[in-house]
């Protein structure tokens, strides 16, 4: 293997970048290249050329053939994957010998390392210590949600590799929060970037689509919508000489997209329907209890999670059986009876029963089938009933997830709609 010996000057190469993509599974097409995607469009938004794309399975001579390839036309690649403890993550080690470089093992990568998997006093075994061996003189790319960093390191004059983990969500977060700053202070790209996230509940991606068309077609700011379970996220981003100037780009289009969608809009950035719950009891002086079947808990969790929650979120009961429902929570054996565990006279019992039981100004209940069994043509898998008692109302609506979504995605999109719900109560009560 020829190893570059002299340095490239930049007038030899292309001033650009080049993705190369690591993993055995996306030749063989076990899961769709993403990462790639989503990496040029990101590049084309920052004005960085791109010229190339590469996909390289977990074969260390191929893989550091196609490096030093790279290192002759771009100065700046890019990879995605092989970065993990297992024998098969041979990235950095591979990217450290096609430039005769001698890996280093950093401490403070080690502490992260032991924070994130256990405490400090954790002993790591040598494959996840593997995590923690970078190429000397490499600057570190921190990855927030997972095990595994990246670098970024200039093995030769005029040539940066930067490294990121094959996980979408993990490469999304260490790109918009280490690598894009970073290559708009090396002046690679030379506008600055602003960008806001607005998050919607109660609405799909493609019907908030169809009330922005024209703004899905801006290209500066960009308008891109996200969608996840029970959830859509929709990010502005806009482009200018500095940073004032790129924020006042998207102040307008924020302003419009919140007029035209009203209450679905319900945060920005790193807001969740918890946290906004929970800050609107507080801010009200009110109170909360649940009383929870099919979702077994998982609404009071979420509630749990959002520190000072103990000032407004009393408690809750887990009535999964009818018998609990009828000795704890005072619902009628006739009830339940006539109409079903999974009805809407049953979930009104159940939050009339723990309001009165806590003595609190809110309370939510959600029965349901979240299956993989027990629905019927009546009652299918995916049927959810929910009631909030307020101060001065009682809501009790129903919802049809669908037979086709898992016991856990059922149990989840209960909780989301019983949170939005009670956001749009208390904003109407108020």
């Amino acid at each position: 293997m020829k190893i570059i010996k002299e340095p490239i000057t930049q007038n030899k190469k292309n001033k650009g970048a080049e993705i190369l993509c690591i993993g055995s599974e996306l030749l063989l097409g076990n899961i769709i290249n993403s990462n790639a995607k989503w990496l040029a469009e990101e590049l084309a938004f920052l004005g960085i050329h791109h010229f190339r794309q590469t996909v390289i399975g977990d074969n260390s001579l191929r893989l550091k053939e196609a490096i030093v390839e790279a290192s002759y036309r771009c100065q700046i690649l890019i990879t995605t994957g092989g970065l993990g403890p297992t024998p098969d993550d041979i990235t950095t080690q591979t990217i450290a010998s096609a430039f005769n470089t001698p890996l280093e093992e950093r401490k403070d990568l080690l502490i992260e390392l032991k924070n994130k998997l256990k405490d400090k006093d954790y002993i790591l075994s040598d494959s996840q210590k593997k995590q923690c061996l970078v190429p000397s003189g490499s600057e570190i790319l921190k990855n927030k949600t997972g095990t595994a960093s990246g670098i970024i390191w200039s093995p030769i004059p005029g040539f940066f590799v930067m490294t990121f983990p094959g996980v979408p969500s993990e490469l999304k977060e260490m790109w918009r929060e280490e690598a894009v700053p970073w290559l708009v202070k090396n002046s690679f790209s030379n506008e600055h970037i602003a960008s806001k996230v607005l998050l919607f509940s109660g609405i799909g991606e493609s019907s908030l689509a169809d009330k922005i068309p024209h703004l899905l077609k801006k290209e500066n700011p960009t308008v891109a919508t996200y969608a996840s379970l029970g959830q859509v996220k929709l990010r502005i981003t806009a482009k200018g000489i500095n940073l004032e100037e790129a924020n006042k780009k998207i102040a307008p289009i924020e302003k419009e997209l919140i007029k035209l969608t009203g209450s679905k809009c319900y945060g920005e950035n790193n807001q969740t329907l918890e946290k906004l719950v929970i800050k609107m009891l507080i801010n009200n002086k009110e109170t909360l209890a649940v009383a929870e079947s099919c979702t077994g808990g998982g609404l009071g969790f979420s509630l749990t999670k959002i520190p000072g929650s103990s000032k407004v979120f009393l408690g809750g009961i887990i009535a999964y059986k009818n018998s609990i429902k009828q000795e704890l929570l005072g619902v009628a054996e006739e009830i339940i009876t006539k109409y079903g565990a999974v009805s809407s006279q049953v979930v009104e019992a159940m939050s009339e029963g723990v309001q009165k039981k806590f003595q609190v100004n809110w309370s939510i209940s959600i029965s349901g089938i979240a299956g993989p069994s027990g629905g019927s043509e009546e009652k299918p898998i995916g049927l959810v009933y929910f009631c909030i008692k307020g101060p001065n109302k009682m809501v009790t609506w129903e919802e049809k997830f669908g037979s086709y979504k898992t016991r856990k995605d059922i149990q989840k999109l209960s909780v989301l709609k019983a949170l939005d719900r009670l956001r749009l109560c208390m904003l109407n009560e108020s």
